[in-house]
C-alpha cells in the first residue's frame, strides 16, 4: 500500500517522458515570463514595518516636526606631510567647492544655501570680513553699519580673500578664528575639527567638510540616486585634487559595496565554477548526467526569477541567498535521482528483487524514481517548512526570503521529480539506440576509499553507537553554550567593505579588486569628528508637560548623565551633542536680546532656564526664530504646547542595541524627572527593536519549524511503518547540527542577526534533507536484508554516496564565497559551508547510530 503512490507516479513519468517534458518546459515558459513582466523593485534588508512604540513616535516625530531630511556626506582630509589648516589646504578644499558648484549635475543636488561648509569657509570668511571692514575705515563708509550687515561672500570672494594673504597672515587669521574668545561670522569653527580638540591651539591632524544635499524623492522609499551618484563624483575630484583624503556618505557606502560584490563574483565565480563542476564530475563522473543536472539548476533559477517577478518581491540584499540555497539543494535531488537511477540499472535496487543483467533505461527509472520519490516529496516539505517558518518575522525581506524559498522549494521538486528525470531516461534511450555503454556505477557502491570509508562508518556505529552519540552530545553541549554567546547586536559596519587582502591584490588586472575599504573611513570618522547625519542620532519624543520648569531641568540634567564610554557623543562640558528645548533657548537666548532678557526674568537659579511660565518664553522663541523652535517643539494651532523633541548624537559605527541602549537612558532620566513620557526613537533605535523582535521571532519560528515537522514525521511513518518513533530519530541529528553551528559561528565571531538569520532554515533544511534519504533508504534495506549490518551497509554506502557527492559540491560551491571581498557573501559562504559540513558530519554519525539503539532498545524490525 506504501507503494501505490508512488509506484504510479513512477509509471506515469516513465510512459509519458515526453509529454512531462513537455508541460514542465511550457511552465517554466509562463513562469519564468514573470522575471521580464513582473515587478522587482529595490529594497533595503533593515526595512520593516513593525509595529512598536518606538515606530509610532517617529512617525509622530516626522508628522509634526520640521525635521531637517537633508542627505549629509563629509569630506575629510587628513594631515600628511602638510598642515590642514595651512593657506594651500584651506585653499584647495575651496577650490575643490567651487569646481564641485560648477559641475551641473553635483549643484543640482546640493542645498542652495551653505551646500558645502568646512573651517575653509569660516577663515575665508572672517578674512573677507576683515577686508570689507579696512576698506570701509579707509572711505569712511560707517564702520559700524558694515559690522550689523551679514557678511555672505561667494566662493570666489572667499578665495580672492585667502589668496590676498601670505602663509603666515592665515596662520595668524587661523588663530583668531579659534580663540574662543573671539567672534566670527558663520558656523562654529570647532565643529569642523576633532571631537578631541583643544580650544587655543591650532595644533589639529584632520579637519571635516559637510556635504548637506536635498535630493527630490518621488515616491516613500525610493532611492535617491541622483544624490547618491554626486557623492560618488565628489569624491573622484576630491581623490584627485587631495593625497590624503576621503568623502564618506551613503552613496559611498552603496558604491563600494557594489564594487565589492561585483569584484567577488568576478575572482570567485570561475573559482567556484571549477569547483562545482569539478565536485559534479567526481560525483557522476559522467558529461551527460553533469549537463542534465545543471540544466535542471538553469531551469529552476528561471522559476525563481519568475516567481519573484510574478510576486512583485522587492530585490534586497537577503534574497541573494535563495538562489545558492535552492542550487545547493538542486544538486543533492539530482545526484539521488541519478544514483538511484544507477543502482536500478545494474539490477542493485533493493527496491525490486536484484536482477542478474541490467535493466533496460525504462525499467530502471520506473524503479528507481519509485523508491526515491517518497523520500523527494518528504524532504521538499520538511525543507520548505523550515523556510516558510520565516514567514512569522518582523522583517518585510526575510519574508521575502521566506516565500521566495519556500516557493523554490516547490518548484525544485517539479524540476527534479519530473523534469529531470524524464529528460534523463530519454537521452538514457537515445544513447543506448546509439550503442553507448551506459551502465555507470552508483557513487560509494563500487569497492574504493570512499565505499571504505563509508562502511567503517556503518562498522562503527553498529559496535559502538552510545560511544558515539556521548561524543556528538558533548559537542553539541559545547556549541550550545556558545551560542549563549552570540552577538545579536546589528552594527551597519559590519556590512561595510575592507580593504582588499594581499592576495586579491597580487592577482591579474582583470581580477585586481578595486580600493573599497569604507569600514575603517568610518570607524576614523567616527572616532574622530562629532556625528551628523540622520544615521548618527536618536530622537526623544516626549509629551507631557513639556512646559513645566522640571521638564527643563531634567533635559538639561538627563544629557549630562551619559557615560563617557558609550555611544553618544559628548561636548566640551561631558554633555550629550545633539538639539533640545535647552539647547535651543540657551543657543537662541546667545544671539538674540528679547528671549534672553525673557529667560532672565523667569531664572531664579542662574542656570539660563526659565523657572516659570515656561511657555511665554516659548511663545518669544517662535517669534525670534520660528523655525529653529519648531525643530524641538510642536505648538498646536490654539497656542498650546503638546509635546517636545530631542535629538541626541551617536556614534555612526555602534551597533544599533547599543545606541538604544543610551538613548533610552537619557529618556528614562527624562520622565523620571518631570511629569512626561518620553520615548526614545529614530534611525538606530528602529533597527534594535527590528532586531530584537527578529531574535524573537527566530526562536519562535525554529520551535513551530521543529514541531511542525516532528508532527508531520510522526503522521508519516505510522502511516507507512506503524513506527512514529522514527520522527524522533530522524530530528536529532537535524538539532545537534544546529548546535554545533552556532557554536562554530561564536567560536569565528560572527554575529547572529537578519543577515545570518537564513542559517537557521538552511541548517535545517539540509539536515532534514539529509537524514530522511538516508533514512529512508535504510527503511528500504531493513524491510529486505537479513541483519541490520547489511542493512546498514547497504543504505550508507548507497545513499551515503549520494550524500557524500551532494555535500562535496555545495560544499565547494557555498565555500568559495568565503574568498568574497564583500563582508556579509564572505559571512555567508562560511556559515552555508559549515551548516553542509555538520548537517552531513552528523547525518553519517548520529543518524546510524540512533538507528541501531532503537532497533536494539525497542526491539522492532521495520518493514
Amino acid at each position: 500500500m506504501r507503494r501505490t503512490v508512488a509506484s504510479r507516479f513512477s509509471e506515469v513519468l516513465v510512459e509519458r517522458s515526453v509529454p512531462v517534458i513537455v508541460l514542465v518546459l511550457l511552465l517554466t515558459a509562463a513562469v519564468g515570463a514573470g522575471a521580464v513582466l513582473g515587478t522587482t523593485p529595490e529594497q533595503d534588508i533593515d526595512q520593516t514595518g513593525i509595529d512598536s512604540e518606538e515606530q509610532a513616535a517617529l512617525d509622530r516625530i516626522q508628522a509634526t516636526y520640521e525635521t531637517d531630511d537633508t542627505m549629509v556626506s563629509q569630506i575629510v582630509v587628513k594631515d600628511t606631510d602638510t598642515d590642514v589648516l595651512s593657506r594651500e589646504s584651506l585653499l584647495r578644499s575651496l577650490r575643490v567647492q567651487r569646481e564641485l558648484r560648477e559641475d551641473e549635475s553635483i549643484n543640482a543636488t546640493l542645498q542652495t544655501k551653505a551646500g558645502i561648509v568646512g573651517i575653509e569657509n569660516v577663515v575665508a570668511t572672517a578674512a573677507y570680513a576683515a577686508d570689507r571692514q579696512a576698506a570701509n575705515a579707509e572711505s569712511n563708509t560707517g564702520l559700524q553699519q558694515s559690522e550689523t550687515r551679514p557678511v555672505a561672500p561667494s566662493l570666489d570672494e572667499q578665495i580672492e580673500a585667502l589668496e590676498s594673504r601670505s602663509p603666515a597672515e592665515v596662520a595668524t587669521l587661523v588663530e583668531r578664528v579659534l580663540d574662543s574668545g573671539t567672534t566670527t561670522p558663520g558656523r562654529d569653527p570647532t565643529r569642523f575639527l576633532p571631537s578631541s580638540y583643544q580650544s587655543g591651539t591650532t595644533d589639529v591632524d584632520a579637519r571635516v567638510t559637510f556635504v548637506f544635499q536635498s535630493p527630490e524623492t518621488p515616491g516613500a522609499g525610493e532611492t535617491p540616486q541622483e544624490a547618491y551618484d554626486a557623492q560618488v563624483a565628489i569624491a573622484t575630484v576630491v581623490d584627485e585634487r587631495f593625497e590624503s583624503a576621503f568623502v564618506f556618505g551613503r552613496g559611498i557606502v552603496d558604491s563600494a559595496s557594489s564594487q565589492a560584490v561585483g569584484d567577488s563574483f568576478v575572482i570567485i565565480t570561475p573559482i567556484g565554477l571549477v569547483l562545482v563542476l569539478l565536485a559534479l564530475s567526481i560525483a557522476y563522473r559522467d558529461l551527460v548526467d553533469v549537463v542534465v543536472s545543471v540544466f535542471g539548476i538553469a531551469i529552476l533559477l528561471v522559476w525563481v526569477s519568475g516567481i519573484q517577478g510574478w510576486l512583485g518581491i522587492p530585490s534586497s540584499s537577503i534574497l541573494i541567498a535563495v538562489p545558492f540555497l535552492l542550487v545547493g539543494l538542486s544538486i543533492d535531488y539530482s545526484l539521488h535521482v541519478v544514483m538511484r537511477y544507477r543502482e536500478a540499472r545494474a539490477g542493485n535496487n533493493k527496491d525490486e528483487q536484484p536482477t542478474a543483467a541490467p535493466r533496460d533505461p525504462k525499467s530502471a527509472m520506473r524503479v528507481g524514481m519509485a523508491s526515491v520519490v517518497v523520500a523527494l516529496a518528504t524532504a521538499a516539505f520538511t525543507t520548505g517548512i523550515g523556510f516558510f517558518a520565516n514567514y512569522g518575522s518582523p522583517l518585510g525581506s526575510i519574508r521575502d526570503f521566506a516565500v521566495l524559498s519556500g516557493t523554490g522549494i516547490v518548484a525544485m521538486f517539479v524540476v527534479f521529480a519530473a523534469l529531470v528525470p524524464a529528460l534523463k531516461l530519454e537521452v538514457e534511450k537515445r544513447l543506448v539506440r546509439l550503442g553507448r555503454p551506459r551502465e555507470k556505477t552508483a557513487v560509494g557502491t563500487e569497492p574504493g576509499p570512499l565505499e571504505g570509508v563509508l562502511s567503517r562508518i556503518a562498522v562503527v556505529s553498529r559496535r559502538a553507537p552510545l560511544g558515539i552519540l556521548v561524543v556528538v552530545l558533548l559537542v553539541a553541549s559545547a556549541g550550545a553554550y556558545g551560542a549563549t554567546g552570540l552577538d545579536t547586536e546589528f552594527n551597519q559596519a559590519d556590512f561595510l567593505p575592507q580593504d582588499a587582502p594581499e592576495w586579491a591584490k597580487s592577482l591579474p588586472e582583470p581580477f585586481e579588486p578595486s580600493e573599497t575599504d569604507v569600514r575603517s573611513d568610518l570607524e576614523y570618522l567616527s572616532e574622530t569628528f562629532h556625528p551628523e547625519g540622520q544615521n548618527s542620532e536618536g530622537q526623544i519624543l516626549i509629551r507631557g508637560a513639556v512646559t513645566s520648569p522640571d521638564f527643563l531641568t531634567a533635559v538639561d540634567e538627563s544629557s549630562g548623565r551619559v557615560n563617557k564610554g558609550g555611544t553618544v557623543a559628548l561636548d566640551a562640558r561631558g554633555k550629550a551633542m545633539g538639539q533640545s528645548p535647552v539647547s535651543v533657548l540657551r543657543s537662541v537666548a546667545a544671539e538674540n536680546q528679547t528671549l534672553a532678557t525673557a529667560i532672565d526674568d523667569r531664572d531664579d537659579d542662574g542656570d539660563g532656564l526659565p523657572d516659570s511660565n515656561v511657555s511665554a518664553v516659548y511663545d518669544v522663541l517662535f517669534d525670534v526664530a520660528p523655525e529653529r523652535a519648531a525643530t524641538v517643539l510642536h505648538r498646536t494651532e490654539s497656542g498650546s504646547y503638546a509635546s517636545a523633541r530631542m535629538v541626541v548624537g551617536v556614534k555612526s559605527d555602534a551597533t544599533a542595541q547599543s545606541v538604544a541602549g543610551d538613548v533610552r537612558t537619557i529618556a528614562t532620566g527624562i520622565q523620571s524627572g518631570a511629569p512626561v513620557t518620553a520615548v526614545a526613537t529614530g534611525g538606530p533605535v528602529i533597527t534594535a527593536v527590528a532586531q530584537n523582535a527578529l531574535f524573537e521571532t527566530l526562536v519562535t519560528g525554529f520551535a513551530v519549524t521543529i514541531g511542525v515537522i516532528f508532527v508531520f514525521l510522526v503522521g508519516l511513518y505510522w502511516w507507512r511503518y506503524r513506527a512514529p518513533g522514527l520522527a524522533f530519530v530522524f530530528l536529532v541529528p537535524v538539532v545537534l547540527a544546529l548546535a554545533w553551528l552556532l557554536g562554530a559561528m561564536s567560536v569565528l565571531d560572527i554575529p547572529f542577526n537578519s543577515e545570518t538569520v537564513v542559517i537557521t532554515s538552511l541548517a535545517i533544511g539540509l539536515g532534514i534533507d539529509y537524514t530522511i534519504h538516508l533514512g529512508e533508504r535504510f527503511v528500504d534495506e531493513r524491510s529486505r536484508a537479513s541483519s541490520l549490518d547489511d542493512a546498514l551497509s547497504a543504505s550508507l554506502t548507497g545513499t551515503g554516496g549520494a550524500l557524500f557527492g551532494s555535500a562535496l559540491t555545495t560544499a565547494a560551491g557555498f565555500g568559495v564565497l568565503a574568498l568574497a571581498l564583500s563582508p556579509p557573501l564572505r559571512r555567508f559562504g562560511i556559515v552555508t559551508g559549515l551548516s553542509i559540513v555538520f548537517a552531513f558530519g552528523a547525518c553519517l554519525t548520529v543518524l546510524p547510530s540512533l538507528i541501531v539503539l532503537r532497533e536494539r532498545l525497542v526491539g522492532e524490525v521495520i518493514s
